[in-house]
């Protein structure tokens, strides 16, 4: 089965009062449109368009790497008439889908389930019931239960509107009967617009049966027109990321304080995850893996047996097995950790490598360096690897010990079991398991007196 989906993403908005178009705003850190076409793309011989509208230019640079074709609706007159922007575009074997690009947790399983009911005689309809149906289309059913149409809750009777069930806006049909039906729509209604839901009495009209199915939760066909309804998203989507990562057998030690935002390679055994940690990107976690509170990873990877404490940034990093990180700790980009090296309270390392056993654990700042094994950095360590211009490399060999309120000044190379002491600037290469240090001689002043405070 050859299906195109149709994401009709050309809403403004107004009700999100932002700048930005409505599908750009985020759940999870991704927008809205982008969850749609990742679901779409879950769907096997599936070729997926957009209609946009209202901010498309930003949509599409925002999101310029999606596989889609993107057609413009120039005058905002209906989601029938967004369909027709892609008239071209189908055949008449397709199966076409409709999504909305603000209704972003839809499920696969959902999607399946409404594909499953199209044929040449019969159409999909996704329909839900609400306690409070106010705003959505009601779906008006026959004696005998059949759909004879849908009304807009403005055009809809006293009665009508009591209805509970209502339309999604998302079905399935075949390609050449609903090319048919969009041609055929007018907008002679209360909002002047042509409306994709006319083409269910069409259907009816052409003895084509309606089928319906309805998501396992209500929560999947929810859209977005306000900032209360996106908290909501979020709380939802964070929800299932939760149930997810304890059914992998993490520990949550909250799971209403974790964010999951992104995705994991792989989860071993016996997480442990405190409140307020946030996960971004792709990670990977190891076994034995503990996690402090308020602490952020984002596209990282931590081994086995790591103990992260409380209150870390731990971004594009890799963080060897048996190590302990924080608490306050930061690695940045490229910071690979080997095996049982300790990073302690304000340290701040980037773009640098540290051997096995090394010790950085207070108030340091390593970046663009090579640190051996065994190696201990001292309290108020600077590697000063920045000109102005143009960076510099700092190596620090096996053994090495670099004394407090050191400040390096790359390219420098610290040699092997050597000793740095305390509060030295080193501007110049020291040899092998010597000790080298640079410090002016201390004088004390007799009869030297403070400066008072004159009086006016």
């Amino acid at each position: 089965m050859s299906v195109k989906t149709i994401i009709l993403a050309a809403g403004q908005g107004t009700r999100m009062r932002s700048a930005l178009p409505k599908v750009l705003h985020k759940v999870a850190n991704r927008s809205l449109l982008q969850h749609v076409y990742d679901t779409s793309k879950l769907i096997d011989e599936n070729e997926i368009i957009i209609i946009y509208g209202h901010g498309g230019e930003l949509v599409k640079e925002t999101l310029s790497s999606l596989d889609a074709q993107w057609l413009e609706q120039k005058e905002q007159l209906g989601t029938g008439h967004a369909v027709l922007q892609a008239d071209s575009l189908i055949e008449n074997e397709d199966t076409v889908l409709i999504l909305y690009g603000d209704v972003p947790l839809l499920t696969k399983h959902s999607i399946d389930s409404l594909l499953a009911n199209v044929t040449q005689q019969s159409m999909a309809l996704l329909t839900v019931a609400l306690e409070n149906p106010a705003g959505y289309g009601r779906i008006v059913r026959d004696d005998a239960g059949k759909i004879r149409k849908i009304v807009e809750q403005k055009d809809a009777s006293a009665d009508e509107q009591l209805i509970a069930e209502v339309n999604t806006g998302i079905l399935a049909v075949k390609g050449d009967q609903i090319k048919n039906w969009i041609t055929r729509l007018d907008n002679n209604n209360a909002q002047q617009e042509f409306y994709l839901t006319d083409v269910i009495e069409m259907a009816v009209n052409d003895g084509i049966v309606i089928k319906t199915s309805q998501p396992e939760n209500v929560d999947e066909v929810l859209g977005v027109n306000n900032r209360k309804q996106l908290s909501h998203l979020e709380r939802v989507f964070q929800t299932r990321q939760t149930d997810w990562l304890m059914k992998q057998g993490v520990t949550l030690l909250d799971p209403a304080r974790v964010d999951c935002r992104g995705t994991f390679t792989s989860l071993g055994q016996d997480i442990s995850v405190d409140i307020n940690v946030i996960f971004e990107g792709n990670n990977s976690i190891g076994n034995n893996v503990t996690i402090g509170a308020n602490t952020i990873i984002n596209n990282s990877v931590i081994a086995d047996n790591v103990e992260i404490l409380a209150n870390c940034i731990i971004d594009n990093a890799v963080v060897g097995a048996e190590s302990r990180i924080g608490p306050f700790a930061r690695l940045r980009p490229q910071a690979e950790l080997s095996e049982q090296v300790h990073v302690g309270n304000f340290v701040e390392i980037k773009k640098s490598t540290v051997a096995k056993g090394s010790k950085i654990n207070h108030l340091s700042y390593i970046g663009d360096a090579t640190i051996g094994s065994q190696v201990n950095i001292g309290a108020g360590t600077i590697t000063c690897n920045y000109d102005g211009v143009n960076k510099f490399r700092t190596i620090i060999q096996d053994g090495a010990f670099i004394g407090s309120d050191t400040q390096l000044i790359a390219p420098v190379i610290v040699g092997k079991n050597a000793t740095i002491g305390a509060g030295s600037t080193i501007t110049k290469n020291t040899p092998d398991a010597q000790l080298t240090l640079t410090r002016s001689r201390q004088i004390s002043i007799q009869n030297w007196q403070r400066p008072v405070k004159k009086e006016r």
